[in-house]
């Protein structure tokens, strides 16, 4: 290839020779076509690198490395290769719809400030092609307060502005390992505007040798110390226990054991939504998104406590704080999971006494 590419493609690569020609076919497929990729083996010990070597795209640059270091070295190192003035990030399981790049180029271009932009996602789960957790439509505001208290992006989908991510020293840190983008969208947002497209133009997969499966106990223990140092300056030292809590019930999605739990994490919630609030003037229509947002999750904490048996619905709506109302569950739906929530409590019982 000759001249500087608009994009850089950075993969890390690990034992992926079942899964990468999918990968790479989808880059083929793209619309814009002006694009490296760079793919860093990582000591592979299946036919990765003969993959590689064969595939039939003279934009794709392979680096093998002599020594296993994962994942955030091996994408740390193509960054470092990178040449173009965008970085698209994807991992080797993960398929670019066609028109991903261009749109991405698109709102990059028109919006100098912006320095991450990310995309609706689908999951594919063997043959099926799922909706995507996620909050289905964002605006910068939204997802500037959703990176406190989630993981609003999926990595494949993101594409960076690379002289923001220079700025940054490392690019990923290797020492948050599994939540290294999480927390290179905190230290990236401090750079300029986040922001999301939200027409799925990625389809994650999910599987059993992914390393969210993998690995979760890390990942969650990571976020855990990026959200402590993100809530630092307004909890000072409430800051490492709202973190657990955040993590615990808002990421993890597990219900709260108890009435006290659920209103610690609804005065956190407060709290970070507070000082958020205070940083400037925002519009009408993002503050609505952003209420209703955090209601939302604190409906699905709630519900989620009920189904398990670990609080009442009286637990739920006196510790409620009073501008989370219900969320977008109706007292039916709170009704609902707290009857589910007997029935497993029984089932429970007939089960030990039998």
């Amino acid at each position: 290839m000759t001249g500087t590419p608009a994009i850089s493609v950075i993969m890390a690569a690990y034992n992926g020779a079942d899964l990468l020609p999918a990968t790479l076919a989808s880059l083929q497929r793209q619309t814009f076509t002006d694009f490296e990729i760079i793919v860093v083996d990582d000591c592979s010990t299946d036919n990765t690198r003969e993959v590689l070597a064969a595939w039939p795209d003279q934009r794709l640059r392979t680096i093998a490395l002599e020594s296993n270091g994962g994942p955030v070295r091996a994408r740390n190192r193509a960054f470092a290769k990178a040449r173009g003035r965008y970085i698209a990030a994807l991992d080797q399981d993960d398929l670019c719809l066609p028109e991903r790049f261009a749109r991405q180029v698109a709102y990059l271009d028109a919006n100098p400030e912006t320095v991450l932009v990310a995309s609706a996602t689908e999951v594919l789960e063997g043959a099926r092609l799922l909706p995507s957790p996620h909050v289905a439509h964002t605006t910068p505001a939204l997802l500037r307060w959703l990176i406190r208290i989630e993981n609003p992006f999926v990595w494949s989908s993101v594409m960076l502005r690379a002289d923001a991510a220079r700025r940054l020293d490392p690019f990923t840190r290797p020492d948050i390992l599994y939540a290294e983008d999480f927390d290179l969208y905190h230290r990236l947002s401090a750079h300029g505007a986040i922001a999301r497209l939200d027409e799925p133009l990625l389809a994650y997969r999910r599987h059993a040798g992914g390393a969210s499966q993998r690995y979760e106990a890390i990942m969650l223990g990571n976020a855990r110390r990026v959200l402590a140092a993100a809530y630092e300056p307004i909890l000072q030292d409430d800051a490492e226990r709202a973190a657990t809590l955040v993590v615990e019930h808002l990421m993890h999605r597990q219900p709260v054991p108890d009435r006290d739990t659920l209103a610690r994490l609804g005065d956190v919630l407060c709290r970070l939504q507070a000082a958020f609030l205070a940083e400037q003037p925002w519009n009408e229509a993002d503050l609505r998104l952003v209420r209703w947002a955090t209601a939302r999750r604190w409906a699905d904490v709630s519900r989620a406590s009920l189904r398990a048996g670990t609080i009442s619905l009286r637990d739920a709506i006196r510790v409620r704080p009073p501008h989370l109302g219900l969320g977008h569950a109706g007292i039916e739906q709170l009704i609902w999971a707290r009857l589910i929530g007997r029935a497993r409590a029984v089932r429970r019982r007939q089960t030990l006494a039998a």
